[in-house]
């Protein structure tokens, strides 16, 4: 990564255009060019690689390429009216700086994987999208245990980098390879590592952002305030993160998976009991999440199954005797684990041997699979969820609605509770009993399809809550607009950005705010559920609803 006093700034000017447009650029298509040119930005003499408008024949491929929810890709959904697809930093730039000028939003697109769409949709008004896809060095750094890795590398990509250098190095981060760093480490990240290591968010050293003036800024040159906000606040309210510098984590040459189902018929119910007594009392060692699906009894009726999935650091022979003192109830067997690499123990969770999948193919940010229609809710829980509530979640869950159905009970404690709540912008910190994600998917397109499973995820929803301790609240990298909305993209700080932001970042809402006034005052970088900047002198609206 270079240092940002080696980024040179030229002034480039061309007496022509060349482009890959299949039609002549309009006027306003034609100044925007221009401007993109004519700044201090080195945009190449070929912008045809590098910027779009909707008469170029890639723009609607490269629009698609990381769209992940198809409830976002209908006829009438905002579209772009240009895409820029930057390959370094001095491109940012002047996208920033080229749709701040003429008065277009801009969105900033890594992975594409934002639940609500908000990284490549602008319900307000005409929007330029930054997309990230093709701005992804990485940069490991053995010796130092660090890694620059720029904003559009997916984890895969990430996890092989690492790997390709040290057997023993690792980074705390999520279980899907084509999630693009940008978004992910900017809203926490979660991953296998984390009771440990804590999250992404927590191992972050450095970072380059473009601000609202089109300015390349470091750690330094950000200040504490911005750095400790766009760790779990999400950068996206604040600038473009160009660049994130890593701090790598040790793990042992093998490290334990297993995959262990029950069915209700099989005594699920009480494990879940079990499991949310000890889960804060297991090593830091040990990560055991829980999903819920629908499965099928012994005579072939449907019931709830739940698969308890882990990592263990370290062999089989260590971690039998861990499980025989905490959790005896599950019956592990030594020949229900595996001995792996924590690169394959990367691709075992994102499903990549089930697929027949090799290690390299951790590179592949664009798999097979058709995008789906899908709607996804969270909370964060503090106190076990009673056996009653178990029962009355179960039978809302088996509730016909919901065409694909999950629940995932990712589990906290250990390093995740020693980090204060205040140290990063994610404050769900000590107290944490797991993170519980509702996720519905279905893959007919139509209003009824639509309408039963969003029924059947709210229904859900509302369910859980009468056995979960209030205020709830929620996850940001598993965005929800039903929490609220600003359509009007200002994103004002009002009582309803007082309710989802007290639900997100709790306590820390309030200077969530306050860093953005002064990072970002005139509210450039903003979309429906953004940090609102506030300044001292306002009223404080009320937080979210007991």
């Amino acid at each position: 990564m270079a240092h940002l006093g080696s980024i040179i700034f030229a002034l480039f000017s061309l007496p022509f255009l060349v482009t890959s447009q299949d039609q002549p650029l309009s006027w306003e298509d034609d100044q925007f060019y221009e401007c993109l040119l004519h700044e201090p930005t080195i945009f190449p003499r070929q912008l045809g690689s590098l910027f779009y408008t909707q008469s170029a024949q890639s723009y609607w491929p490269i629009l698609q390429s990381t769209l992940r929810n198809r409830r976002f890709n209908s006829s009438d959904a905002s579209k772009p009216r240009y895409i820029i697809t930057p390959r370094n930093s001095d491109h940012i730039r002047g996208a920033v700086m080229c749709s701040k000028r003429f008065n277009l939003d801009l969105r900033v697109r890594s992975g594409g994987h934002d639940y609500e769409g908000l990284s490549y949709l602008d319900r307000s008004g005409p929007f330029v999208l930054l997309d990230l896809g093709q701005f992804r060095k990485i940069d490991v750094n053995v010796t130092e245990e660090t890694a620059w890795v720029e904003a559009g590398a997916s984890l895969g990509e990430v996890y092989y980098n690492i790997a390709n250098k040290s057997g023993t190095l690792a980074f705390p981060s999520g279980l899907c390879r084509s999630v693009g760093v940008g978004g992910h480490i900017s809203g926490g990240g979660q991953g296998t590592l984390m009771r440990k290591y804590g999250l992404a968010a927590d191992n972050v050293i450095d970072a380059l952002i473009v601000k609202a003036n089109s300015t390349l800024l470091d750690r330094k040159g950000m200040g504490e305030d911005v750095f400790w906000a766009i760790r779990g606040g999400g950068a996206a309210s604040f600038g473009v993160v160009v660049s994130w510098k890593l701090k790598l984590v040790h793990v042992p040459p093998k490290v334990t998976v297993f995959t262990v189902k029950r069915t209700l018929e099989q005594g699920a119910t009480k494990l879940i009991e079990k499991w949310q007594k000890i889960i804060n009392q297991l090593p830091k060692d040990l990560f055991i999440r829980i999903l819920i699906v629908m499965g099928k009894d012994k005579r072939g009726m449907p019931t709830v199954e739940a698969i308890f999935e882990s990592l263990y650091q370290g062999k089989i022979y260590q971690l039998m005797p861990i499980m025989k003192k905490h959790f005896p109830e599950l019956n592990l067997k030594a020949e229900d684990c595996k001995e792996l690499t924590w690169i394959e123990s990367a691709l075992y969770f994102d499903d990549g041997y089930k697929r027949g999948e090799s290690v390299p193919d951790l590179l592949n940010r664009h798999l097979n699979e058709k995008p789906k229609f899908f709607k996804a809710k969270s909370d964060f829980v503090t106190k076990p969820i009673s056996r009653e509530g178990l029962k009355t979640i179960w039978d809302t869950f088996m509730h016909l609605g919901g065409e694909q159905r999950l629940l995932i009970l990712v589990p906290y404690g250990g390093r995740l509770s020693e980090i204060s709540e205040h140290e990063t912008a994610f404050p769900h910190r000590a107290g944490t009993l797991f993170n519980l994600l509702y996720y519905t998917t279905w893959r007919k397109r139509g209003q009824q399809e639509a309408r039963n499973n969003l029924e059947w995820i709210k229904r859900l929803y509302n369910v859980v809550g009468n056995y979960i301790p209030k205020p709830r609240t929620a996850y940001l990298n598993y965005r929800d607009l039903d929490l609220g909305k600003d359509l009007s993209g200002n994103a004002s700080y009002s009582k309803a950005a007082a309710t989802w932001g007290h639900m997100y970042f709790k306590h820390n809402f309030k200077k969530l705010a306050e860093v953005k006034y002064r990072f970002d005052p005139e509210n450039y970088f903003r979309n429906e559920q953004s940090i609102p900047p506030f300044r001292n002198e306002q009223s404080i609206p009320p937080q979210c609803p007991q």
